[in-house]
């Protein structure tokens, strides 16, 4: 039931976004042309970036939300890694379509005119995405989703950029130093590639199986240690992350004095242990048997101290 309710939560912050760009993008586009203003046909096109994202994201946790089915075993949660990776590479797009209109408008030197329509839409896109950027940062924390987190990041560093344009039309107003204006522009389009370049690497490493980290690891191994009475060992771990779905392989070596029947359900508390520890985790153990044959079953002489000290992967 939690997992059908994350995908609620996911698909409907997404549709909010995609409310809230589309108005912000026609109204920064509309303004920009009225005053022509770069930085304001920047932010014009920021936030139609932001529109694609938020489309993209979207249909894509509709798609990650979907259990697992026969052409999907490992269920869709890569459907979110796309997303994000798709996102990053158009947001560098964005800040190389203003890298080359600030300038073209640096050589022009055109004035900028009706400068209060354009801080009126920078204020409204700096309220209504602090609010929506919040709302999907606090679902995508909940979810584990990585295309709803990417959109919050598109978001933020849109409220950034549309902080900064408010403050350097108010500079024009009150200075007259159009050449303010390109300039702005090029100061959006940095902060905009370092925003692609986290959303881009962070989707990346999803797609590439990438291990969950050292934290997480940890509590898998505290999870195995807790659960194996001294007679089964954790020989190796390996983990990647797919969408908000952890993959958690496991091989143990059990002692000889086990049956089958026992070392089952050593597996299965392992396990339900991990579960409680890891949201979302999707875990396969597989047993082997101790190496040693001729092993009398006295702990404090069993070869598989080692194995499981923790070091092996």
């Amino acid at each position: 039931m939690t997992r059908d309710q994350d995908a609620k939560d996911n698909v409907n912050v997404a549709r909010l976004s995609v409310i809230s760009n589309t108005i912000l993008t026609s109204g920064k586009f509309i303004c920009g042309f009225m005053m022509g203003s770069t930085a304001v046909i920047s932010e014009g096109v920021h936030s139609g970036i932001d529109l694609m994202a938020a489309v993209i994201a979207f249909f894509s946790v509709r798609q990650s939300g979907k259990p697992a089915d026969k052409q999907h075993p490992f269920g869709h949660g890569r459907f979110e890694n796309i997303s994000g990776f798709v996102e990053g590479v158009l947001i560098f797009l964005a800040a190389l379509l203003i890298i080359i209109e600030a300038i073209e408008k640096l050589f022009s030197m055109s004035e900028v005119r009706e400068l209060g329509w354009g801080m009126a839409i920078m204020g409204v896109s700096v309220v209504a995405n602090t609010i929506v950027s919040t709302m999907l940062f606090r679902v995508a924390k909940k979810t584990d989703s990585v295309a709803i987190e990417a959109d919050g990041e598109h978001l933020r560093t849109d409220v950034i950029t549309s902080v900064g344009v408010l403050l350097g039309l108010g500079a024009i107003q009150l200075t007259g130093w159009h050449l303010l204006d390109p300039l702005l522009a090029l100061v959006v389009a940095g902060l905009i590639l370092n925003a692609a370049y986290r959303i881009t690497k962070k989707s990346f490493e999803g797609l590439i199986d990438t291990t969950l980290g050292a934290s997480e690891e940890r509590k898998i191994r505290d999870a195995v240690e807790s659960e194996t009475q001294k007679r089964v060992w954790l020989r190796s771990l390996r983990t990647r992350k797919a969408g908000a779905d952890r993959f958690i392989d496991l091989v143990l070596v059990a002692c000889h004095e086990l049956d089958i029947e026992t070392a089952h359900e050593v597996c299965d508390r392992i396990e339900i242990s991990i579960n409680g520890r890891i949201k979302n985790a999707n875990v396969h153990i597989h047993v082997e048997p101790c190496p040693d044959l001729e092993c009398d079953h006295v702990f404090e002489d069993c070869i598989l101290k080692e194995v499981g000290s923790g070091k092996a992967r």
